[in-house]
């Protein structure tokens, strides 16, 4: 239920706005920067909600998040169906609200909790599942609008969407749990008699036991320590960083001193990045063979290398393509196990406030990110150095995640104990 939410929460995401506003600028006639506001707008203002919806979702679980999420989004894409092109506030306001909802409590912050509260041995796998779903729902939502938008006009489009968000509220509404103790289970589905009989063997070095209990940090604590503010510049650093390079990707395969795609092939090397975010399941398992944070070393050193190869080695419609899988293999992944991380690193208890501390940040990078690219190549006139700067800040986010080691536990933790339930935020 969180993965289709999630989905339909991509339907105001920046990637589906990014390819759907040419049908909205032609029947219109608003310009691609007065829709941007609303973009720009809606994904900034999301960040200042992710607190918020962090520490909603510890204390009062994804259930009725997950549902307010969806209503409100649905009836913003039902006023902006019924848009004229004489009120472009009309489309901006319901815009900037269903973005500003749909980020963290559709998209971000409540579902990864969800997914952290119920799951633990298979955490890594079903987070890459949960992270999955915005991407893929992104690519499926960019070709039913544009299915529509192409056949009727993109405001049925959106309200189709807008009826199906409503429609979904139900069962997100009747299935959703805060925590799997709620329904008499723990993570992964143990019930708590085999649970404890794991534990025992596990505190007795015999084989077949479970895991170790887990310790939940609160966000407080978790601020203290210098791998949370490594994670912090981390993400704030590789957004920056992927997000200038796919706003400038298009105009530097079509350019003269790139390539020189046309635009139709260049425009499926940028989509490319959309499919194989599937390939998050490879890092998911790979994250419970090699943990987390020596994945994200790999991926980044991976974009890294992949950034390079664009700006020497693309010359042609191959190994552009060569390109697009490599950069979808390595930097679709970043923010996925960077939640992995936090959870490995600080428990399930207030694992929203922690994630959702880190919003306000990584959505103001989210939109840095163009604005520096285009800044950038507009004062240097040179698609390669602004590469090389992008990929410099890649190389950062890097040497930061090298620096994020496990903390050791609070005080708190050696007085207590191990905690299995969800801490205080």
């Amino acid at each position: 239920m969180g993965c289709l939410s999630s989905a339909g929460g991509a339907s105001v995401s920046q990637v589906v706005m990014g390819t759907i506003q040419v049908y909205i600028s032609q029947d219109t006639g608003w310009s691609i920067e007065r829709i941007a506001i609303a973009v720009t707008a809606g994904t900034w203002i999301s960040g200042l909600f992710a607190p918020l919806a962090g520490y909603m979702a510890d204390r009062y679980g994804p259930r009725l998040l997950t549902t307010m999420g969806l209503v409100v989004v649905g009836c913003c894409l039902l006023v902006i169906s019924a848009t004229n092109n004489n009120s472009l506030l009309q489309f901006i306001i319901p815009y900037v609200i269903a973005r500003s909802i749909s980020n963290p409590f559709l998209i971000g912050v409540v579902p990864r909790v969800a997914t952290v509260n119920f799951f633990r041995r298979w955490r890594n796998i079903t987070i890459a599942i949960s992270g999955m779903a915005r991407p893929v729902g992104g690519a499926i939502n960019i070709q039913i609008i544009s299915l529509i938008a192409l056949n009727q006009s993109w405001r049925a489009a959106y309200g189709y969407v807008g009826v199906f968000l409503l429609l979904l509220a139900v069962p997100a509404f009747l299935t959703m749990r805060r925590t799997p103790e709620e329904i008499g289970m723990l993570p992964d589905g143990a019930r708590p008699g085999r649970a404890t009989a794991d534990a025992q063997r596990t505190a007795a070095g015999r084989p077949g036991g479970g895991l170790e209990p887990e310790f939940s940090w609160t966000a407080r604590e978790a601020m203290r320590t210098r791998a949370y503010w490594c994670l912090a510049g981390t993400a704030v650093f590789a957004i920056i960083a992927s997000a200038g390079s796919g706003y400038i990707l298009v105009p530097y395969l079509v350019s003269p001193s790139g390539p020189g795609l046309a635009n139709f092939q260049a425009v499926g090397v940028g989509s490319l990045g959309a499919v194989l975010a599937l390939t998050t399941l490879v890092w998911g398992y790979l994250a419970d063979k090699l943990g987390p944070r020596r994945c994200m070393m790999i991926t980044i050193t991976g974009a890294v290398a992949s950034g390079i190869f664009l700006i020497t080695g693309v010359n042609s419609v191959l190994t552009a393509y060569i390109f697009a899988v490599l950069w979808g293999f390595f930097s679709n992944t970043v923010g996925t196990l960077e939640h992995m991380l936090l959870a490995q690193y600080f428990g399930r208890g207030s694992f929203g406030a922690i994630m959702g501390s880190l919003g306000p940040l990584q959505t103001t990078a989210l939109g840095v990110g163009p604005l520096f690219g285009s800044y950038l190549l507009t004062y240097t006139h040179s698609y390669p150095l602004v590469f090389i700067v992008l990929m410099a800040m890649y190389a950062g986010a890097g040497l930061l995640i090298f620096l994020a080691k496990a903390p050791q536990l609070p005080p708190r933790a050696t007085a207590s104990g191990p905690d299995t339930a969800p801490a205080a935020v």
